[in-house]
């Protein structure tokens, strides 16, 4: 069984497939701009010394999100 969980739980160097982004209508938008589309892969690349915002590759490039903003996209880790 496949576990679901939010993006800001995923540890840096572990892949995921996103499932969905529980977000207002123009901050949903926003993140599907940047490249966190539902069936997306994403990869946890770095945390900052303070543990946020962290880093993650997605769709060729590097974004990096606040915890608060990595908590409302719904992931599967691959």
């Amino acid at each position: 069984m496949e576990q679901q969980m939010t993006l800001d739980r995923l540890e840096v160097g572990r892949r995921a497939t996103v499932d969905g982004l529980r977000a207002p209508e123009g901050q949903r938008r926003r993140l599907m701009e940047l490249g966190f589309v539902p069936g997306g892969s994403v990869r946890a690349v770095q945390e900052s010394p303070w543990g946020d915002p962290v880093a993650y590759a997605v769709c060729g490039a590097v974004i990096a999100l606040r915890r608060a903003d990595a908590r409302r996209i719904a992931v599967r880790p691959a």
